[in-house]
């Protein structure tokens, strides 16, 4: 079996556990714009991963902001060019002017290469080696999303001061987003912000986590010190007051749902939906719960009883009724039809 992976950066771990499962693991890397692939690297142990080289009929370009060739090593922003490329933004021609530009290393009319955004640079065997997006872009759940909206539409809340909007890996990997603020008087709470946040964006560009701060850590010119942002779940953010679980069947929910939430600690009385459980979480969780309990939810019962008290309810009246639920063993019905 031959594995091909795109559309996300390819962790060296996943890379690796591929190899063991397929005869050839291929990382391909291209924008819509390009339609599709316009790179590709056939995957090696103990390699840097790559994004390889070009495709047939397809040029690539690592240039600095003067369009100058970068040396190797050095970032710069990746252009392509070729017979792949779009032929712009339908209804857009700002836009299409602005990335498509006109290829300084063709004499042919026409000619032009897309600007990816891409933050790369070239390895000294001469692939290319991606290293981050140039603007604030990145992906949540495969929607491609813009932290500066988020943080326009944040700022609009009456109660907000101030807001910053960044991405969080959560325990397995995917991407969260946290939204820090600073409160004009008295901090509105995570529930509110969420529902006005509901309804200025599509629910993928919804915060996982927002976060008062009484102001920000800056960096010594000034600016916002990203880094040294708190991490959801140590923040100092007010909240309801914490409930312990009360039982096993609680205290069994509880970690479920701290670790498909990648949270440290929840309470009994918190809404998950609330601390940011979504379609991906809320399935992962519901796969512990059939294998912890025994039992199999449908997906409805965490939107009708979203807290670790209500859903343990459930829990405790269907596990009994599910695991006594007598099951014909098969070789008895073999038996009797060759009996018969």
């Amino acid at each position: 079996m031959r594995i091909l992976c795109g559309g996300e950066a390819l962790p060296r771990k996943l890379a690796d556990d591929l190899l063991t499962r397929a005869a050839e693991v291929w990382n391909f890397y291209g924008p819509t714009e390009t339609t599709i692939w316009s790179t590709a690297w056939k995957v090696v142990p103990d390699a840097t991963i790559s994004i390889g080289k070009s495709l047939a009929n397809t040029q690539v370009y690592i240039l600095d902001s003067q369009l100058r060739p970068t040396p190797v090593g050095v970032p710069g922003e990746l252009h392509i060019g070729g017979d792949g490329l779009a032929r712009g933004y339908r209804g857009r021609p700002e836009l299409t002017a602005e990335k498509f530009i006109a290829n300084p290393f063709d004499d042919r009319a026409g000619s032009r290469l897309y600007k990816t955004g891409d933050w790369v640079r070239y390895l000294p065997d001469g692939a290319i080696e991606w290293v981050a997006r140039m603007d604030q872009q990145l992906k949540i759940r495969g929607f491609r999303v813009e932290l500066g909206e988020i943080e326009t539409a944040l700022r609009q809340h009456p109660g907000i001061a101030h807001a910053v909007v960044t991405a969080r890996q959560d325990a397995h990997g995917d991407n969260r987003l946290a939204a820090y603020f600073v409160a004009k008087n008295e901090a509105p709470d995570q529930a509110e912000l969420r529902e006005f946040m509901r309804s200025k964006l599509p629910a993928y560009m919804v915060p996982t986590h927002f976060l008062t701060l009484s102001e920000f850590p800056l960096t010594p010119n000034g600016k916002i010190d990203t880094r040294q942002l708190p991490v959801p779940g140590e923040s100092p953010a007010k909240a309801r007051a914490h409930v312990a679980p009360k039982d096993d069947h609680e205290r069994a929910l509880v970690e479920i749902w701290q670790e498909a939430l990648g949270l440290r600690q929840i309470s009994v009385e918190d809404d998950v939906f609330e601390l940011g459980a979504d379609s991906l979480s809320t399935t992962r969780a519901f796969a512990r719960i059939k294998r912890r309990f025994g039992i199999e939810l449908p997906l409805r019962a965490v939107f009708e009883n979203p807290t670790v008290t209500a859903l343990a309810r459930i829990v405790r009246n269907v596990t009994p009724t599910t695991k006594s639920r007598p099951k014909m063993p098969r070789r008895s019905r073999r038996v009797e039809t060759a009996s018969a």
